[in-house]
């Protein structure tokens, strides 16, 4: 037998996916993890508590592992030990907080641990019906044969059910309050009726199942949870990240993995670096200090933001020949992750650039000053 050429060896399964969720990006070291893990697992966990919080926050040399495992998210060790203690409960986890504090992420490595599947996942719309929380029909079987169980056609969240997995529920806020509470019973009575059947018609869940929600911090007062569903309910906490050693982790860590994709090797100067997480920074502050809604960007500047503004500037150098990151290309990055409302968001961004970034300009000078003039540049171009 002759052997494979280059082009005729298959590619990794994650190679060969746009975005690999956690149990497919992670595999390897989640079943060397599996193989390494003594302590007890509640229900049919793939992984023991503790051992999902090293695969989380990665090892320390106190772990005693034969190999190092990265850091995945990077917040509270405390907030992590809390989600993973709430799903091994009876309770649903919510995580909530700002847009861009990782409560997808964080949601996505629970579940990828606990069950190995984190893709049981309904997101959260204006449009989502009791329908996508439970279950539809097969509308050609139904007509063919009937209502049966063969004709019926599960949401993620009964698929998760009938498996004892973790199921995921994004941007729950976002639904209609009676959407909200098809949850109810699901998460206090664990199992859901079908009606339109006349016999095997209950759907239990089995163990192991819980549901990890999320919501947006900025959405409370769109569909406020009920107190019923809220007593289902968990709450964690996920707050904006602030310090910068930890912001400058996440957002090295999250732009080297996104730009892996294009095959990139990142090299990130630590000046460009400081310039992004300073800017932000200062945006932060001129935002608090603001008392009216309308002096404030619609962007909740968070690092998800950070990363997307970074990751934009240096796709831009290598597909257009910049050799690295240049302070012009970060300018109009920034800028453009920002402006949302014209020309509202182009007004605060002027008066900021031209108070703060200016400033900044003339006491740092070099990259600063290229930053400054180029972002007034863009900013002007907006008008």
């Amino acid at each position: 037998m002759s052997k494979a050429t280059k082009s005729e060896v298959p590619a990794p399964v994650s190679a060969t996916i746009l975005r690999a969720p956690a149990e497919i990006k992670y595999a390897e070291e989640l079943a060397w993890l599996r193989t390494a893990d003594t302590a007890p697992r509640p229900f049919t966990w793939q992984l023991s508590p503790k051992m999902i919080r090293t695969f989380i926050l990665g090892s320390t040399p106190a772990d005693k592992l034969e190999r190092p495992i990265v850091q995945k998210f990077y917040g509270d060790p405390r907030t992590v030990e809390r989600a993973i203690v709430t799903l091994a409960s009876d309770r649903g986890l919510l995580l909530i907080g700002d847009p861009g504090t990782g409560k997808s992420w964080l949601a996505e490595l629970l579940a990828a641990a606990i069950c190995g599947n984190s893709t049981y996942v309904v997101q959260g719309t204006a449009g989502t019906t009791e329908d996508h929380i439970k279950y539809s029909w097969n509308v050609a079987m139904v007509i063919a044969a009937g209502q049966s169980r063969n004709s019926l056609i599960p949401s993620p969240i009964m698929t998760a059910m009938q498996l004892g997995a973790t199921g995921r529920f994004e941007e729950l806020t976002r639904c209609s309050s009676d959407v909200q509470d098809a949850l109810i019973s699901i998460l206090s009575e664990k199992y859901v009726t079908i009606p339109e059947l006349k016999g095997d018609n209950v759907v239990f869940a089995q163990p192991g199942f819980n549901i990890i929600a999320t919501a947006n911090a900025r959405d409370r007062g769109v569909n406020d949870l009920s107190t019923a569903l809220k007593r289902r309910f968990n709450f964690v906490q996920i707050p904006v990240v602030t310090n910068k050693k930890s912001e400058k982790e996440i957002v090295l860590f999250r732009v080297r993995e996104l730009l892996a994709r294009n095959k990139f090797e990142v090299s990130v100067p630590p000046a460009m670096l400081d310039i992004l997480l300073q800017t932000f920074a200062d945006l932060r502050e001129t935002s608090a200090s603001q008392e009216s809604e309308d002096n404030r960007l619609e962007s909740s500047l968070s690092t998800a933001e950070q990363i997307g503004a970074l990751e934009d500037a240096v796709l831009h150098g290598n597909f257009f020949g910049a050799t690295q990151l240049e302070p012009e290309a970060l300018a109009r990055s920034v800028i453009g992750t920002l402006v949302r409302r014209i020309p509202e968001d182009v007004s605060i961004l002027s008066k900021f650039w031209h108070g703060a970034i200016e400033k900044q300009a003339k006491k740092a000078g070099g990259d600063w000053q290229a930053f400054a003039q180029a972002g007034i540049e863009t900013l002007e171009a907006m008008k």
